[in-house]
């Protein structure tokens, strides 16, 4: 949760507020981390993942919000030539393409720009917007107007929908000049006012990036006037028609209707081409006018890029391949503990500060107490820090392991440092956790915060400050307490910083969410291995909450009921008690024990039930529905079993989903369709015996057409 929250903070800073406090590699290496911990524990990915976000909420900037028609998407991202081949073999694996079948790709360099959709209709350019969090971002079509690069009316014959994608930036010189500029106006000013310069107290640009956001992201048009602002495309968003069949095509028609693109963008036919087109750019890195931080690669035939689909924030048919990391000596000089919301101690290393690659590092994470141990850190050794790879800032070695350090001071992992409850960690788990629950502050507020934000209730206008404030005045001590501070209406306008309107729209944004949607309140509760999705499948099979909490307590009950039996061993005990949660929860395939005990855990304890009743006394989820496609296979269940000879088996399960239907890799009684390839097998057989409907490949490609 920390880490999602230390990257949460780093997208609003970067996409909301033009104000990063790291650099992008660093920022990747996060995100990276990230990905490997959820690849390592699938059952605990969250919906507010990371790695289902692209960007960031649309800031509360005077500037109108757009909603985009089409998905702003993000990209995964690979550091070494072996995860680009091993990305283009998931993607002829997906595609059921044989090894030497010939796949074009298409590459260019990635510049750090601002991510921008504009919409022409017509020809005409109706509407810019920036990518906020994908869906939602911020209207800058007067803005664009004095981007010189960007056409008010394509040349030639344009569809009559086309959004071109692309990236608003500065060059380097630009740039420089730019903050030259800002730093004379300051020195005039204050002669002026006969008043004494200090250099140090001008506010300038950190990178071109950030200037090309806030130059764009203006209020007064005329501001971004002023700036040397560029763009080029890389892609398209809604079109009413796309004219061509690949990427290269397309990307080349936008370049003949008079739109920039990269003077590096080109076509290759295989892997060793496009690692080859990425080493000649890294080449030229420093000599290019502006700022790159790595390579795109695509799938050229739009075909393949409509079959490999997305998944939860980028396209598979898409990869960032960025560039290499940077190291440098610093010293350990102390290591401290964080509670998180879930009460995991989470050692931090306090740096002596580093410069590694024009940034300043001065924290590093250590994980856990496993991960001191295998380092053999303490305070005072030296230690090497680097900006990318699994996790930035990264300690990847120790100079001094074998030095003698008997006064080193090492974190006490058996109590917890904020409320002093005994910390332990599960059986099989490295992680310590606090047992203090609710009575530990830090776990308190954490998930008051967590209850609030944008993956669960969303309430604008309490954000962490603000809870962490009116948490140590006593006024929010669970989330219930949320939902009575319009008694406190008059208690707030007492505070520094409040004003009538603001109180205001913070109660109003509290009584919008008096009938919440009730995934997103059952995930704002924090229960352990309850993410976003789990809750959404919870209440697809419940419909209301209080049936969650029926059948959690019933699979409480079971499990005291039927413990582990003597001399059973812990894989059949394992997949007894998963199928239970099955079977009492309604929920199938990723759903099992792990999380069944979680919610059972949870209703079994006082203090929670008590959270329970008392929100619900405040709030009024409506009825859960889910809203699906219209298909034939709308809500039903879909099974795919034996050789499927024209798709991969992740590719027809991505299109089950699509048309609203859920795929199962069992048969079972609440199968409701079954799709069968040459060498189908006991699953085949099964269906026949309950009477499920079996079609071939064929007829399951039928389907899919006819759903459009």
């Amino acid at each position: 949760m920390r880490l999602a929250k230390q990257i949460a903070k780093h997208d609003r800073l970067y996409h909301a507020e033009d104000a990063p406090e790291i650099s992008d590699p660093e920022y990747d290496a996060l995100v990276r981390r990230n990905a490997e911990l959820e690849a390592a524990f699938p059952h605990l990915v969250r919906e507010d993942s990371p790695s289902r976000k692209v960007g960031h909420t649309a800031s509360a900037s005077p500037l109108s919000k757009v909603r985009h028609e089409v998905r702003m998407m993000s990209l995964d991202n690979a550091f070494n030539a072996e995860e680009v081949e091993e990305w283009i073999a998931r993607v002829r694996r997906f595609l059921s393409l044989a090894e030497d079948a010939p796949v074009a790709f298409t590459a260019e360099d990635k510049i750090d720009g601002l991510s921008c959709s504009l919409r022409y209709e017509q020809g005409a350019l109706v509407r810019a917007a920036t990518r906020g969090d994908g869906q939602v971002g911020e209207d800058v079509t007067p803005n664009v107007a004095h981007i010189a690069d960007i056409p008010q009316q394509l040349a030639g014959d344009a569809p009559e929908v086309f959004e071109i994608r692309g990236e608003v930036y500065m060059a380097r010189a630009d740039f420089e000049a730019l903050n030259a500029r800002l730093m004379d106006d300051a020195r005039a000013a204050a002669q002026e006012k006969g008043e004494d310069f200090d250099p140090a107290k001008v506010r300038q640009f950190a990178n071109p990036r950030n200037a090309a956001a806030g130059s764009l992201r203006q209020k007064d048009a005329s501001v971004t006037a002023q700036r040397p602002l560029k763009f080029w495309a890389h892609g398209w968003g809604a079109a009413s028609n796309v004219p061509g069949a690949t990427q290269a095509e397309v990307v080349r028609r936008i370049e003949r209707w008079g739109v920039p693109v990269s003077p590096l963008f080109a076509r290759f036919d295989s892997a060793s081409d496009i690692l080859a087109h990425y080493e000649t750019i890294a080449t030229q890195r420093a000599t290019l006018p502006y700022e790159i931080d790595g390579v795109v690669y695509k799938v050229d035939r739009l075909d393949y890029q409509q079959r490999l689909g997305f998944v939860a924030k980028a396209p598979r048919w898409a990869l960032a391949h960025k560039f290499p990391a940077e190291r440098a000596e610093t010293t350990l000089e102390s290591i401290d503990i964080q509670v998180g919301r879930t009460g995991k101690l989470t050692p931090v290393g306090r740096l002596a500060p580093v410069l590694v690659g024009g940034v300043t590092v001065t924290n590093v994470t250590l994980h856990n107490r496993d991960e001191i141990a295998r380092l053999g850190v303490r305070p005072g050794d030296r230690v090497v820090v680097q900006r990318a790879g699994d996790v930035i800032p990264q300690l990847v070695d120790n100079l001094t392991r074998d030095e003698p350090r008997p006064d080193a001071k090492m974190p006490d992992f058996s109590r917890c440092p904020e409320c002093g409850s005994e910390a332990v960690a599960e059986e099989g788990e490295v992680d310590v956790r606090c047992t203090g629950g609710l009575i530990c502050p830090a776990q308190r507020t954490e998930r008051l915060k967590h209850f609030v934000s944008r993956g669960a209730l969303d309430i604008d206008g309490l954000g962490e400050k603000t809870i962490d404030q009116f948490f140590a005045l006593g006024w929010l001590e669970s989330p219930a307490d949320i939902f009575r501070l319009n008694q406190r209406r008059e208690d707030i306008l007492a505070l520094d910083g409040w004003k009538e309107r603001s109180v205001d729209n913070l109660l109003a944004s509290v009584e919008a969410r008096r009938q919440p949607d009730a995934a997103r309140l059952l995930f704002g509760l924090g229960i352990r291995h309850v993410g976003a999705v789990t809750a959404r499948d919870l209440m697809k099979a419940a419909a209301v909450l209080e049936e969650v909490r029926r059948r959690a307590e019933a699979f409480d009950e079971y499990r005291r009921k039927n413990p582990r039996e003597e001399g059973e061993k812990p894989s059949p005990f394992k997949m007894r008690m998963d199928q239970r949660a099955k079977d009492i929860f309604g929920v199938a395939d990723q759903f099992g024990a792990t999380v069944a005990e979680s919610l059972a855990d949870f209703f079994h304890e006082d203090h929670n039930r008590a959270v329970w009743d008392d929100i619900l006394s405040e709030v009024s989820p409506p009825l859960y529905e889910v809203e699906t496609k219209d298909s034939p296979v709308s809500g039903k269940t879909v099974v795919f079993t034996g050789k499927l000879e024209t798709m991969s088996r992740d590719e027809a399960k991505a299109q089950a989903e699509r048309l609203g239907a859920k795929a199962s890799g069992s048969v079972s009684a609440k199968t409701d369709l079954l799709v069968a390839g040459p060498g189908a097998g006991s699953k085949l057989k099964k269906a026949e015996e309950l009477g499920i409907e079996v079609i071939d490949e064929a007829g399951w490609a039928k389907i899919v057409a006819e759903a459009g």
